[in-house]
């Protein structure tokens, strides 16, 4: 391999192949250092560098692209990692990886709920009281004490780019501050004017050992502002004006707010470069999402509720506890390994049910296969759909066969839902 070769080979591209009429979306192919994910697409999250239960040959079976793994859970790791040769190679995934800042683990020992998405009602998220928080917000970073080992520590921007530049993953998250649901919009702006001050120091320090491991890794700058739109398009507008490779959709907020906030940052963010929508896999959100500009998603959902009976399939999601004698797959015509391989409801309820740690572990197994299939699938679907110019109608069936409703019954009864008193 020439060095021409060598170099191209080991960086970091965008390119869209298709955009959607009258919408955001498009289908696209991120290039990485190991390998090219084909968008929109979902990341599976292996949190400490594998996923839970499956092995890195399960992922491959499934149709996995990419690993999304936490730059604060593998921080003590990371010098272990870089003599590894970086994420990729170290977990044994040897495909394309991400991995976020820490950021949102750090900030939920601070504000101890309301960093999630789709509260009913927000007069009801409320912040842990100061004296009780693990964590406090500084200018420079977050001091917080590690609820595992009881000790004092601090990660800032600088610390999170060191450790993710360590860690080697082919796409990063700068360091940002995520607010939630319970704090105002004075309190907004203010974190936000710390995201972009973090954000600019992300990018400095990450420029300094974006090739340490001797292939290019990439940065994603971090878009929060909450529900407001003025912040929303201000900071997308910054951040879309500095040297990022990409974008990541954070925040927390009213599921019924999805769509327009992601309207609001990708209307103003760079079309050429990718947008990561974080922590979130519920196919509706994937719909909004892909309509509305973003390309690639991660969430745990997926595996985690797999692990507690929850399975998902196209006519809707069940729990295995009713189905104590049922002869029907998870799936019927489904293409992952545990519903080709013939396990039956009541088989895999018998297994989830077991007392025996080796049978449960191969419940999770099976079930997490199977669920994450099911995301994956979505995707790869919702692709092809958008490539053929028949994005809305695959939504639709996909909406009368899993929702049991029409597309605009659902997203109207999303609305009232979350606008309930």
């Amino acid at each position: 391999m020439s060095q021409t070769e060598y170099q191209n080979n080991n960086k970091f591209s965008f390119e869209i192949v298709k955009r959607m009429d009258g919408h955001l979306g498009r289908a696209g192919i991120i290039h990485t250092p190991h390998g090219d994910i084909q968008t929109p697409a979902f990341m599976c999250v292996g949190t400490h560098g594998e996923v839970r239960f499956m092995s890195m040959e399960n992922l491959h079976e499934i149709g996995a692209q990419a690993m999304l793994s936490n730059g604060y859970h593998l921080r003590l790791q990371s010098p272990e990692i870089a003599a590894g040769g970086g994420l990729a190679a170290w977990s044994g995934w040897n495909s394309p990886t991400l991995t976020d800042s820490g950021g949102f683990q750090v900030m939920s020992l601070g504000s101890g709920i309301g960093k999630v998405v789709s509260m009913e009602r927000e007069k009801e998220v409320l912040n842990a009281d100061p004296k009780e928080r693990l964590a406090k917000v500084t200018e420079t970073g977050i001091e917080f004490t590690d609820p595992f080992t009881g000790k004092e520590e601090f990660i800032g921007p600088k610390e999170s780019m060191e450790i993710q530049c360590r860690i080697g993953a082919d796409i990063h998250m700068a360091f940002d501050e995520l607010t939630s649901l319970a704090d105002d919009y004075d309190y907004n702006v203010e974190a936000l004017r710390r995201t972009e001050d973090w954000a600019q120091v992300s990018l400095n320090v990450h420029n300094q050992h974006r090739y340490d491991l001797g292939y290019e890794q990439a940065l994603y700058g971090v878009l929060q502002g909450g529900r407001w739109e003025d912040l929303r398009r201000s900071t997308a507008r910054k951040l879309g004006s500095m040297d990022f490779d990409g974008y990541g959709l954070g925040g927390a907020f009213l599921k019924k707010d999805l769509g327009s906030i992601l309207k609001w940052c990708n209307e103003e963010l760079p079309e050429n470069k990718p947008r990561h929508l974080l922590g979130l896999s519920r196919p509706d959100d994937i719909f909004v999402g892909i309509e509305n500009g973003a390309d690639t998603f991660d969430c745990v959902a997926p595996s985690r509720e797999a692990r507690h009976g929850r399975i998902e399939s196209r006519n809707g999601h069940f729990h295995l506890n009713k189905f104590k004698d049922s002869d029907l797959l998870l799936e019927e015509g489904c293409d992952c390994p545990t519903c080709k391989a013939g396990y039956t409801r009541s088989k895999l309820r018998e297994m989830y049910k077991s007392d025996d740690r080796e049978v449960r572990a191969k419940f999770f197994e099976l079930a997490s296969m199977h669920n994450l299939r099911f995301t994956l699938r979505l995707c790869e679907e919702a692709r092809a759909a958008l490539l053929e110019d028949r994005f809305e109608e695959f939504r639709e069936d996909f909406s009368r066969s899993y929702y049991k409703k029409s597309w605009q019954e659902h997203l109207l009864e999303l609305q009232a839902r979350d606008t309930k008193k």
